[in-house]
Parts: C-alpha cells; sequence; structure tokens
C-alpha cells in the first residue's frame, strides 16, 4: 500500500526549502534610526538654544516673585474716606479683630501709607544666568491727597535706613540713591542671578503732591531675550502711598490694646493746626 504525501509549503521558505531573507532593513530598526535622528537633531537644536529653552517654551517667567512686603505696621496711614459704617468701625476700634476684618477695611477705604512707604520683594531666578536691568515705579492713579481719616502709629519719626528711593512726584519716578540722586540706581548696578540664587530689595517710595497706586515694573535680560515683571502687593492689588493732607476729617491714634482709638483734641490741633475747631 503506497501511502500519499502531500508537501505543506511554508510561508517563509522557498520550494527548495531555503528560508526567505527579508528584502529590506527591518521595522524595528528603522525605528530605532528614527528615533537616534530625531536625538541627535533636538540636542542639537536644545545645545542651540541654551539650556533655558524649556524654561522659555512653557511660559516659565526668568524671575519668580518670591515675597512682597510693605511696612504698613511702623507707618502712619491715611484712608481716602472715613469709616462710618458699623462693621469698619468695629475693625478699626475692636481690640479683638480678626485679621481679615482689619484687612478688608484697609482695603474697601484705599489705605495708604502716609509720606513713604517701605517695600521688600524677594526675586528668585529662573535661568542658568539672567540679569536685572531695570526696576522702576509705574503710577497707575494718581489722586488728591487722601483725607477721610488718619491712623497715627507714631509722631516721633522714623529715621529712614533704605539706600533706595524714588519719588512719585517726579515726572518720570525711578529709583536712586541718597548718596547720588541724580543718577538712576540701575544704571550704575544691576543685579546678577543664577537659577535658584535669591536677592532681596529694599525700596523706598514717597509721595508729598497726591494719592497715588502704583506698582513696580522690573526688565529682565535672560540670554537674547528682554522680559518685564510686573509686582504688585499681595493679592495683586497696587501699592498705595499719599503725601500728608494740611487736616483730615477724622483722627485716630494707635492704643495699647492693639486697636486704635480716636485721637485727643489737643493731640490733633498740635500737629494739625489747620483742623477745624482748632
Amino acid at each position: 500500500m503506497r501511502l500519499g504525501i502531500i508537501s505543506r509549503r511554508n510561508p517563509g521558505t522557498t520550494q527548495s526549502g531555503a528560508t526567505a531573507e527579508s528584502s529590506g532593513p527591518s521595522v524595528g530598526f528603522i525605528a530605532a534610526l528614527v528615533i537616534m535622528l530625531i536625538g541627535v537633531i533636538f540636542t542639537a537644536w536644545y545645545n542651540a538654544r541654551g539650556p533655558d529653552t524649556i524654561d522659555r517654551m512653557i511660559g516659565t517667567p526668568p524671575v519668580t516673585i518670591g515675597h512682597v512686603s510693605t511696612d504698613l505696621d511702623n507707618q502712619d496711614i491715611a484712608l481716602r474716606e472715613p469709616v462710618t459704617d458699623p462693621a469698619g468701625r468695629r475693625a478699626l476700634l475692636g481690640a479683638h479683630r480678626p485679621p481679615d476684618e482689619w484687612q478688608a477695611l484697609l482695603t474697601r477705604h484705599e489705605a495708604a501709607a502716609v509720606g513713604r512707604i517701605t517695600l521688600t520683594v524677594v526675586l528668585t531666578g529662573n535661568r542658568s544666568s539672567l540679569r536685572i536691568v531695570e526696576i522702576k515705579p509705574r503710577i497707575k492713579v494718581r489722586e488728591k491727597l487722601s483725607d477721610g481719616a488718619f491712623l497715627a502709629v507714631s509722631r516721633e519719626g522714623v529715621a529712614e535706613t533704605v539706600a533706595v528711593k524714588a519719588d512719585l512726584d517726579e515726572p518720570a519716578p525711578r529709583f536712586v540713591t541718597a548718596d547720588n540722586p541724580r543718577v538712576r540706581y540701575f544704571s550704575a548696578k544691576q543685579i546678577d542671578l543664577k537659577e535658584d540664587e535669591r536677592v532681596t530689595l529694599e525700596m523706598s517710595i514717597t509721595a508729598k503732591k497726591a494719592y497715588y497706586e502704583f506698582d513696580l515694573v522690573a526688565t529682565v535680560l535672560a540670554g537674547e531675550q528682554s522680559e518685564q515683571i510686573v509686582i504688585t502687593a499681595p493679592g495683586g492689588s497696587p501699592f498705595r502711598v499719599t503725601g500728608e493732607a494740611r487736616t483730615y476729617r477724622s483722627f485716630y491714634t494707635a492704643s495699647q490694646q492693639g486697636a486704635w482709638a480716636p485721637m485727643p483734641r489737643g493731640q490733633v490741633c498740635q500737629e494739625f493746626p489747620k483742623a477745624g475747631s482748632c
């Protein structure tokens, strides 16, 4: 009996039984080659653009504003309008007021430092190297002097220790030093920072003729690109400072309990002879 043998051809073999060789490179090899080429191109582009490329692409600012504060605790304060509403008077005269009520009162009545305001700003570098080439005040509002209420912290006077200052009454306010008020501070001294380096700036801004709302604009040079960073008070509010008025519609002085009390008439007339009934 003869057995029939049925031949089965392997798709991967030739008729002679030899395994067929691929006619071209494998898919894996091509993928690896493409990845390698992309890596080479990216590396060349990255090196050409510099190590700060990714930060610029994702919109990271050249500097981070780490801290901003104003020294209002040791500063006379003027309000735009007298405090007449019950909630406001409770926040003003109460010895155990919550901090948020006091802050709401200051915001609602546009509280401003009288005569000068001292700002402390901490900036942190976000680039391998950068230079702060300028910081200047930018006036947003200029109005008549605040005369709603005067809150006297201390009438003895506080010595000015901040060397860098700007006068908002000038046509083009700029920071200068006490030693050389005719030369722009940042024209002679610029600030270089590396990544994660910090600088703390203390600046005094003065005013006599008007009430001002302002912010600070820092010009930062990183590589070949120049960017402007806006510095505001905490919460995004403007900084506020006003010149001292000849008189006010109400007067208060700090009490020992941490609240405010109406200023005695004798003290009012001594310090503000133009006040009513003096």
